[in-house]
């Protein structure tokens, strides 16, 4: 097939078959088609767009790139795949809970990109947890424990790595046919029977308005009928951080607490609701396994086959013990009828909870807990949050994005 002419007719508004998509993909991933030529390709999906079988032929050829999942019959095989948000930690109780009903949960996560937090740095702050598993390893952990939690292998879904990164660069990421096949082909790929969507919009979240999110929701349904997976979606505002805590290891000691039947009203909610969604038993059923520490107990058997000690999570927070751990107090008295998660994501991305560049690392300490809510009073120099940072000057960066961030009425 003529690459040029594939560029031409989706520049000029035109349909590409599934083969022609299938071959433009593989010829990418062997090196046959250049970087120029792709980059091409994308701006011109990017103002024509793609229809849902042309979108769905793109996730499929992305997600046979490289090594998929192979599940014996039996359970279910679920998952879910966030958006991403602002103290989004929903995946850590979420994957061991969805385990002790009855599915199997081969969860394939990524690591945080700018304001949103990454599951993988997540897990990566409990000491010796090993998220870089081989598939042979996951599927055999999946065999004996019913959960995995793991990052992208370089053979799973090559496509999808290779052309991120172009479209990172080439101004072509905010594409809802390739935001789609990005996502789907990575979740297919773990050749699920059921999928959740978590789809965030709002000031802490990739899609900014509700309209956008349910755009993107429809496509991946779509996308998920065509490859005959069952999708659903949950539209999930992210005006203000989900839970109280917001960093690394705060957000694991959040998630246990989840995981006790405790925890913030809101994220124990989001959690039971995606739950609920692909779980085999009711809504009942899993608080019940939430409250009564089966969820717990497989998160510890999570933890020990993936190399961490569960004996050490009590601790966590002695383990990583920001240098500076105060209180912001609150200027005036009223009722909080905003905390803004822009501004505190960004605010825990400077501190170092984040990263710009996928290969920085992150600073598991740093971060917020103790944040108000919605709908809380406060009275003048009550505690808005703690800001726990490595230096003075971070301090002081968080305390004045907190302040722009907090809205409070008389």
């Amino acid at each position: 097939m003529h690459i040029p002419t594939l560029i031409s007719r989706k520049r000029d508004g035109g349909e590409l078959s599934a083969d022609e998509i299938r071959h433009l993909i593989d010829g990418y991933v062997r090196g046959e088609v250049a970087d120029y030529q792709m980059s091409a390709w994308a701006m011109a999906v990017f103002f024509r767009g793609m229809n849902p079988v042309e979108t769905a032929a793109l996730t499929q050829a992305m997600r046979e790139s490289g090594d998929r999942f192979e599940h014996p019959a039996g359970l279910p095989v679920v998952d879910k795949h966030s958006t991403g948000g602002i103290g989004d930690k929903v995946s850590l109780p979420l994957a061991p809970l969805l385990a002790c009903a009855g599915t199997r949960v081969p969860m394939v996560s990524g690591r945080g990109l700018g304001i949103t937090g990454g599951t993988l740095d997540k897990l990566e702050s409990m000491p010796g947890f090993r998220t870089g598993l081989t598939l042979d390893e996951a599927q055999r952990q999946l065999a004996t424990l019913g959960v995995v939690m793991m990052g992208q292998t370089d053979r799973f879904c090559p496509a999808d790595r290779k052309l991120y990164a172009l479209r990172d660069v080439t101004g072509t990421v905010p594409s809802i046919p390739l935001i789609t096949a990005s996502i789907m082909s990575k979740k297919l790929a773990e050749s699920l029977d059921r999928l959740v969507l978590d789809v965030k919009f709002g000031s802490g979240a990739f899609m900014k308005t509700e309209a956008d999110a349910r755009i993107l929701a429809d496509a991946m349904i779509a996308v998920g009928a065509e490859m005959n997976v069952e999708v659903k979606a949950l539209l999930n505002p992210m005006a203000e951080p989900l839970g109280r805590a917001v960093g690394n290891a705060l957000e694991v000691i959040e998630s246990l607490a989840c995981l006790e039947g405790g925890g913030p009203s809101d994220l124990r909610d989001l959690v039971l609701d995606l739950a609920e969604a692909i779980a085999p038993i009711s809504r009942e059923e899993l608080a019940q396994l939430l409250d009564n520490g089966s969820a717990r107990a497989k998160f510890d058997d999570l933890v020990a086959a993936q190399g961490g000690d569960p004996a050490t999570l009590p601790r966590l927070a002695e383990i990583h013990l920001a240098p500076i751990i105060r209180e912001v107090p609150a200027p005036d008295t009223g009722t909080v009828v905003g905390l803004d998660a822009g501004f505190i994501g960004q605010a825990a991305l400077q501190l170092g909870a984040g990263r710009t560049r996928a290969e920085d690392g992150v600073d598991f300490a740093v971060g917020f807990d103790q944040l108000v809510k919605t709908g809380e009073r406060l009275h003048q120099g009550d505690p808005v949050c703690r800001i726990h940072a490595r230096h003075p000057s971070d301090f002081d960066m968080a305390e004045a994005l907190v302040l722009q961030a907090l809205r409070i009425a008389p």
